[in-house]
């Protein structure tokens, strides 16, 4: 048996990762709206229908404008940094009018941003729900436990290293047998194994995914917004 071959149970392939259907697409995971060009290669992807491919795209583009609106200050297409935002906004007005129309001072002058939870919550758990299937070849179809999601600044130094360092949660622990996770936790002098960030793109896209009494998923997307999914 070659550990280096993928050979999971074909029983959990050839569905949606998202809904279940059958798949007659495949999508990028993560989606390339929340990473700069050149893309990085190899760019996992993952079975997919063509109206859950096509579903979250507008959900995609509002979170990947709102953190980088929140990171610069601004939703001005102008002022903010990356070159595919700033395309998204001055080609949608509408969605930067969305942005201005749901920032606010505080008492203290700092900006806040309204958030749509629903449309950031459903990008969460279709990043989460590729991301396992891709790593541990599980099909995550049920309604997580939680899914949780807040930018990193906010959090306390032990939340912070909590999210940071889940390892000893998964390290006594073997992913499903033949999947990536089982691959990597197999090289261990070599790659990322099964406890680490795997870091798609650096300052950009990481996430990590362990199984401890439960499935997780973790990713933080432009070092700003931390995000977790637990299917207990």
């Amino acid at each position: 048996m070659d550990p280096q071959q993928l050979f999971v149970d074909e029983r959990l392939t050839g569905f949606c990762v998202y809904c279940g259907s059958t798949p007659d697409t495949v999508d990028h995971c993560p989606s390339k709206v929340l990473l700069d060009e050149p893309f990085p290669p190899d760019l996992a992807v993952v079975e997919a229908c063509a109206k859950c491919n096509n579903s979250f795209s507008m959900d995609e583009q509002y979170l990947a404008c709102l953190v980088e609106s929140a990171l610069c200050g601004t939703a001005d297409p102008d002022l903010v940094s990356r070159q595919k935002i700033k395309r998204i906004l001055a080609d949608t007005p509408a969605l930067e009018a969305r942005l201005n129309d749901h920032k606010s001072l505080d008492e203290s002058g700092n900006l806040l941003w309204g958030v749509d939870v629903e449309r950031v919550r459903r990008v969460v758990l279709k990043l989460a729900r590729g991301h396992i299937a891709y790593e541990l070849s599980v099909p995550k179809l049920d309604e997580p436990d939680c899914v949780n999601f807040a930018p990193l600044v906010l959090m306390s130094d032990k939340q912070r290293a909590a999210f940071e360092s889940p390892g000893d949660r998964v390290r006594e622990l073997w992913p499903e047998i033949g999947s990536r996770a089982f691959i990597r936790a197999a090289k261990p002098l070599a790659g990322p194994q099964s406890d680490e960030w795997i870091i798609v793109q650096p300052g950009r896209y990481r996430y990590i995914v362990a199984q401890s009494g439960g499935d997780l998923v973790q990713m933080v997307l432009s070092e700003y917004l931390a995000c977790q999914v637990v299917w207990h």
